[in-house]
C-alpha cells in the first residue's frame, strides 16, 4: 500500500490504538466516513461534533471518533468504510454525497449508519422511505440536486446578460448527470442555453475551462460535488480571471471569491446528523428516525466580488439576499 493511502486510511486524527484503547475504557466509538479532504473538510467534522455535544457526547471525555477521509477518491470509499467496520464503531456517520452512506451500507446491516447527503437518499438507494427509511439506516439530506434549477433561475435574474452559462459537473457521478438533466429542462424554459462542461480531476480543469470560453458562457453554476469542492479554489481563481459571474451551492465558496450561492446550511445539515449519532449512541433505532430535511434556505452574494467583475447586482435582487458581502 503507497505511504499516502495508507496515512489516508488510519485517519490521521484518529488512528486506530484509539478506537482499541475506547472500546477497552468502555467508550463507544463513532466512525466519520468522507469523500474530501481532511484539510478543507473539518468544518464539517466540527459541525458533527456540535450535534454530538446536544446529546451529551464529547469527543475524548465520553465518545471517540475514527476520521476516513477518501481525499476526493470515491474508489476508496469502500474500502474505508470497511475498516470502519473491522474497527467495531459503533455507528458510522456517512457524510458528504450519498456514495460514503451506500458504501457503508454495503459493508455492514447491522451497525447503524447516519448518512448526510445533498441527494435524494430514496432514490440513491439510501432508504426505502422518508419517514420510516427502516433497518440500520438513517440521515439529513440537504435537497442539493433539486435545488439546481433555483440556482440557476437565481444566476440569471442576477447577471440577466448571460444567455450562455456554462455548468462544471463530474461525469463520473450519477447524481451529477441526474442534475445536469434537471438543469437542461430549466434552462430552456428560462430560454437560455446551458454547456455541460465536465472535469473530474485538476488535469480535466484546463480542458474545462478552455471549453467555457469556446462556448461564449458568460456565467458559471457550479454543481455541488467533492471534485468541485477540492478544486474550489482554482475554480474561483479562474472564473475571476475570465471575469465569470459564479454560482455555488455553500455560502463558503462565495466567502472566499464565488459570487453568489443558495442553499441550506450545510454545517447545519452536519450538525443535525451529529444530534442522530448522539440519539442513537443512547439506544434510538436509526430506522424509526424520519430522514431529516432542511426548512430554511439562504440567498448569499458577495458584492466585493460583483465589483471585481464590474458587475451590477439589481437592487431588488440584493433586497432578497439573506446576507450581503460587502
Amino acid at each position: 500500500m503507497r505511504r499516502r493511502g495508507f496515512i489516508t486510511l488510519v485517519g490521521g486524527a484518529a488512528a486506530w490504538p484509539l478506537a482499541v484503547r475506547a472500546q477497552q475504557a468502555g467508550m463507544p466509538v463513532v466512525g466519520f466516513l468522507s469523500p474530501g479532504l481532511a484539510s478543507t473538510s473539518r468544518f464539517q467534522a466540527d459541525a458533527l461534533r456540535r450535534g454530538l455535544a446536544e446529546t451529551s457526547y464529547v469527543e475524548g471525555r465520553n465518545v471517540a471518533i475514527e476520521y476516513r477521509w477518501a481525499e476526493g477518491r470515491h474508489d476508496r470509499l469502500p474500502e474505508l468504510a470497511a475498516d470502519l467496520v473491522q474497527s467495531r464503531v459503533k455507528v458510522i456517520a456517512a457524510c458528504g454525497t450519498s456514495a460514503p452512506g451506500l458504501a457503508a451500507k454495503a459493508a455492514t446491516s447491522t451497525i447503524p449508519i447516519v448518512f448526510q447527503t445533498g441527494g435524494d437518499p430514496v432514490a440513491d438507494g439510501l432508504v426505502a422511505s422518508m419517514n420510516r427509511p427502516g433497518r440500520n439506516v438513517t440521515g439529513v439530506s440537504r435537497l442539493n440536486v433539486a435545488l439546481g434549477p433555483k440556482r440557476l433561475e437565481l444566476l440569471h435574474e442576477a447577471v440577466p446578460k448571460a444567455t450562455v452559462i456554462a455548468c462544471l459537473i463530474d461525469p463520473t457521478s450519477s447524481r451529477d448527470q441526474s442534475e445536469a438533466k434537471q438543469l437542461q429542462d430549466s434552462a430552456r424554459s428560462l430560454g437560455l442555453e446551458l454547456a455541460i462542461v465536465n472535469a473530474n480531476t485538476e488535469r480535466d480543469l484546463d480542458g474545462a475551462f478552455a471549453t467555457i470560453v469556446k462556448a461564449g458562457a458568460t456565467a458559471l453554476l457550479i454543481v455541488a460535488n467533492t471534485v468541485n469542492q477540492i478544486f474550489r479554489d482554482q475554480i474561483i481563481l479562474w472564473a475571476v480571471r475570465h471575469a465569470l459571474p459564479t454560482m455555488f451551492s455553500d455560502r463558503t465558496s462565495v466567502a472566499i471569491g464565488g459570487l453568489m450561492s443558495y442553499d441550506s446550511s450545510i454545517t447545519d445539515t452536519y450538525r443535525q446528523a451529529g444530534v442522530y449519532v448522539g440519539r442513537i449512541l443512547k439506544g434510538e433505532q436509526p430506522g424509526d428516525l424520519p430522514i431529516l430535511q432542511p426548512t430554511k434556505f439562504e440567498l448569499v452574494i458577495n458584492l466585493k466580488v460583483a465589483k471585481v467583475l464590474g458587475l451590477t447586482i439589481p437592487e431588488s435582487f440584493l433586497l432578497r439576499a439573506d446576507e450581503v458581502i460587502e
